[in-house]
């Protein structure tokens, strides 16, 4: 009867030894990222939960601005991606961001309208007609400082100019806390125009919407860095995933979602 009870104590101590090396094997990496990054990423996690058996990769994909303030408010992340560089320095001004800042892609801008399009937008000079719904990021999102910054540009264009900033401003609907929403509504018909990044046009959305190329001397260029946080649980995992993101496969990915490669020579990528 003792050696029987000796041996349950025995069996009993190896399954909770077992237990207890699951759950240590078992990591989860939160990753702050910004809604444009929503397809490419999913697609660069399943590729690193493949090659880092046990570690699951969980997202908070929203406007960047609205995590550098819940970064600043003390949320627990291990890795902030940005859209801009200005709110990845204010959740590093916050005290949240320590380490290198990489810059691992680039984005431009594009406009999209529905694809019935009700207001026969053709271009960017139609945004100022009489009654168009136009629907934008709000402000300090990053896709909204790009927006921004083109509307200056066309407004210092003798072809555009101030009256035309400001009347295609007066057309704005709807303000989006991020540039997902903005094409979202786009592609639902409820506003005939909106400014997003080519990398919104998603294989689920490009058969609702219309493109249209916005000129380089207008178009702004979005520039994407992300770093470990100041707190990450597990700065070598955290940094495996930047470093995943910025191999060139990882660079790949983002190129097939619409992005530009921050290293299109050395991954030959276009």
């Amino acid at each position: 009867m003792k050696s029987k009870n000796l041996l349950i104590v025995v069996l009993a101590l190896f399954l909770s030894i077992g237990f207890a090396v699951h759950a240590q094997d078992n990591r989860t990496l939160t990753v702050f990222a910004a809604a444009s990054l929503t397809d490419a990423f999913e697609e660069i996690a399943l590729a690193f939960e493949a090659d880092n058996p046990g570690v699951e990769v969980v997202f908070n994909f929203t406007g960047s601005s609205d995590l550098a303030t819940q970064l600043s408010e003390g949320a627990p992340a291990d890795v902030f991606a940005s859209a801009n560089t200005r709110q990845l320095l204010n959740a590093r001004e916050a005290g949240r961001i320590t380490g290198q800042v990489r810059i691992f892609a680039r984005n431009h801008l594009v406009l999209i309208v529905p694809a019935d399009n009700p207001a026969a937008v053709q271009g960017l000079a139609d945004l100022a007609n009489d009654g168009v719904l136009l629907v934008i990021a709000a402000p300090d999102v990053p896709v909204r400082d790009y927006t921004d910054t083109m509307l200056e540009r066309l407004a210092a264009d003798p072809g555009y100019g101030e009256a035309y900033r400001d009347a295609v401003l007066a057309n704005v609907v709807s303000e989006e806390q991020n540039v997902r929403q903005v094409s979202a509504k786009v592609a639902l018909g409820e506003a005939d125009a909106g400014i997003v990044y080519a990398s919104d046009v998603t294989p689920d959305l490009v058969d609702d919407v219309i493109v249209f190329p916005i000129e380089d001397a207008f178009n702004t260029i979005a520039i994407y860095p992300m770093a470990v946080t100041n707190d990450a649980a597990e700065p070598e995992l955290a940094q495996a995933f930047i470093n995943a993101v910025f191999a060139c496969e990882g660079q790949a990915v983002l190129v097939k979602w619409g992005f530009i490669s921050a290293r299109p020579l050395t991954c030959g990528l276009r």
